[in-house]
């Protein structure tokens, strides 16, 4: 099992330790990384090479918002957990939408967050109930507004295809052998996916398919 890279920044000391003391029983995660606040944790991020980085919002300096933003654009191979107390639907769609991997609450279980550490590692993103309460929600909102033609996504049998496993959280190779085509073609396939909809990882063309109803 391949041995994590971790970051946690969060401006409480006695969280972040927390944290990581927490997560100290599983040995295929390594915190390699602590910083309080988004200027602390970019000054030491190339030389800390993380896989994933547990992104708090409210900070002092460059808070969780900014420099998620600026990690989904300079360290794109970097995968953002948020791990906050907000709830507010507008940071999770925001989030998302932005750059983030998944999003979690502060009071979520270790045994959760490593979890959504592995599933952001290996897959790309981690949605939990909570997020799936907040798109169910608002693809029951979305249903209440006449559809217009003009708006309307189409995608191919095979785009179609390869989303559906996605969002069913299979991999590349797992698609590929599903589909029988080569997992090249599955990569290629979700690539133009994601520049077709503006999606900067595998998070936010998921979060994208759920919220456009694009999936069953």
């Amino acid at each position: 099992m391949n041995v994590i890279k971790v970051a946690i920044v969060d401006d409480h000391k006695i969280f972040r330790k927390g944290v990581v003391l927490s997560l100290r029983p599983y040995t295929n995660i390594k915190f390699v990384q602590e910083a309080e606040h988004g200027d602390d944790l970019l000054a030491g991020l190339a030389d800390a090479d993380p896989d994933v980085i547990l992104m708090d919002l409210r900070m002092p300096g460059k808070d969780g918002i900014e420099t998620t933003k600026i990690v989904s654009k300079q360290f794109p191979q970097i995968k953002v957990l948020i791990l906050t107390m907000y709830e507010d639907e507008r940071f999770v769609y925001h989030m998302m939408e932005n750059g983030a991997n998944g999003y979690l609450l502060k009071n979520a279980e270790p045994q959760e967050i490593r979890k959504a550490i592995m599933d952001v590692y290996e897959k790309g993103y981690y949605l939990n109930n909570f997020v799936n309460r907040i798109l169910l929600k608002r693809s029951h909102s979305r249903n209440k507004v006449i559809p217009s033609l003009n708006n309307e996504i189409t995608l191919s049998e095979k785009e179609r295809d390869v989303l559906r496993f996605i969002c069913m959280e299979f991999t590349a190779q797992e698609i590929a052998q599903k589909m029988e085509i080569s997992p090249r073609t599955v990569e290629a396939i979700k690539d133009r996916l994601m520049e077709r909809f503006g999606s900067k990882n595998t998070a936010g063309l998921v979060f994208f398919a759920v919220k456009n109803n694009l999936v069953d």
